[in-house]
């Protein structure tokens, strides 16, 4: 008896250990993001700098992109691209008027996102996790929703 309870436990730590493998960290108010949370969307995922004027003028429209697919199967995400963390982070979104959910970690591992260095980027990821489009330079709400509506049409 006493072999089988370790080995449910074991079997127990290993799912709980796996499930929290693919959280992606937490936001720029400090609240967990979990994959769960992500799973089937589609996400625009966004790279930004503070020191970068494009992407200060493209931030109204991430929020209008943000504003425009709730309910939909469709998520705006944004990234520091100087790996801003916590508080730095935090009052960095609120100074741009960041209203969509900025990561703290970058996830681009997790849906193999190629590293670029030119900002604003932006990557399209479908509801499987697939990488779909890379976007360079300033993305507009109403040319972001296009091209979302026109690659999920190709499903």
């Amino acid at each position: 008896m006493g072999m089988r309870l370790q080995f449910v436990v074991g079997i127990l730590t290993g799912l709980l250990l796996a499930g929290c493998a693919e959280d992606l960290g937490v936001d720029q108010h400090g609240r967990k993001v979990t994959a769960e949370q992500l799973d089937g969307q589609w996400l625009v995922i966004n790279y930004w700098a503070e020191w970068c004027g494009p992407c200060r003028t493209e931030i109204p429209e991430l929020n209008r992109l943000a504003e425009q697919t709730q309910g939909r199967a469709v998520r705006v995400l944004g990234v520091n691209f100087d790996t801003l963390q916590g508080d730095a982070l935090s009052k960095a979104a609120e100074g741009l008027g960041i209203r969509f959910t900025v990561l703290a970690q970058d996830p681009a591992a997790r849906y193999q996102l190629p590293r670029n260095d030119v900002l604003p980027v932006t990557y399209i990821v479908d509801g499987d996790g697939r990488l779909r489009e890379r976007l360079l330079g300033e993305q507009s709400a109403a040319g972001l929703l296009a091209r979302l509506t026109e690659l999920q049409g190709k499903e």
